[in-house]
């Protein structure tokens, strides 16, 4: 079996706040690897830090210690190399779906007829053709936030950091959404970091799943997942998902007391 090359290495990554007693720690020496065209999920408690990790990983927030290492290359972050998408769809109300999908080629200064075709290509192949010219308002929760993937890979980027970007919606839509982000990942070789509080999700979609401890935090375990079906229906239905999900479900479950005694 070939290993996969480590596209991007964290390591011994610090990070603190400042609080009304001091210095609150939130990353306390956080080390994982991310292989080339990876699914990795980040689960954790409540609070443990793992949208700080993205923040760290995008270069939005400058960790206290420890070094970020992307293609052998040590960086302070991965600006202009990661699309960030969360939970909220954040497409602008007065600009149409075609005008949002377009936004970040505008602003990185593409030829506006070069645009115009990428932008209307990937919303075909999105389903999303014949909404060019509706307005956010007019879309359910899913379409936006298919505009919103768009709007994430149509800048080409190396890595996808995903937010929760599904919790808000129904658990149908969820599954849909799900199939057409695996697609995406495998049409358009992407490697993909998705922070859930659905250990369900993460077992689906991920090739490895990340548990990161109570804050401060560091990562506890890291476990492969091996389900033959790369689809989320499909993997929920192989007769291991079960016995991944419950070692999950346990490992949280034992951190949740932790925190409470």
């Amino acid at each position: 079996m070939t290993i996969p090359e480590v596209q991007l290495s964290l390591d011994g990554i610090r990070k603190s706040f400042p609080g009304k007693g001091g210095p609150v720690p939130v990353l306390d020496g956080l080390s994982f690897d991310i292989y080339e065209r990876d699914f990795v999920s980040i689960i954790g408690p409540s609070g443990c830090g793992k949208t700080t990790v993205f923040n760290v990983i995008a270069g939005l927030l400058e960790p206290d210690g420890g070094t970020m290492t992307f293609r052998g290359e040590v960086v302070p972050g991965l600006q202009g190399r990661v699309g960030y998408m969360m939970q909220k769809d954040l497409l602008f109300p007065w600009r149409t779906v075609l005008q949002n999908v377009m936004l970040g080629l505008e602003m990185k200064g593409v030829d506006r007829a070069q645009a115009l075709d990428t932008a209307r290509e990937y919303l075909a192949t999105f389903g999303l053709s014949g909404f060019e010219n509706a307005y956010p308002k007019t879309l359910s929760g899913g379409m936006r936030q298919r505009a919103a993937l768009i709007r994430t890979l149509i800048m080409d980027p190396d890595i996808l950091l995903l937010d929760e970007p599904f919790s808000a919606l129904d658990y149908q839509t969820r599954l849909y959404l799900e199939g057409i982000l695996l697609d995406a990942v495998e049409t358009f070789h992407k490697t993909v970091v998705l922070v859930t509080h659905d250990i369900d999700e993460a077992v689906a979609l991920s090739k490895r799943v990340v548990v990161l401890g109570n804050r401060p935090t560091t990562v506890k375990s890291v476990h492969e997942i091996g389900l033959d079906a790369r689809s989320p229906i499909g993997a929920r239905s192989d007769p291991r998902f079960s016995d991944y999900f419950h070692t999950l479900c346990g490992e949280l479950e034992i951190q949740t007391r932790q925190r409470a005694a």
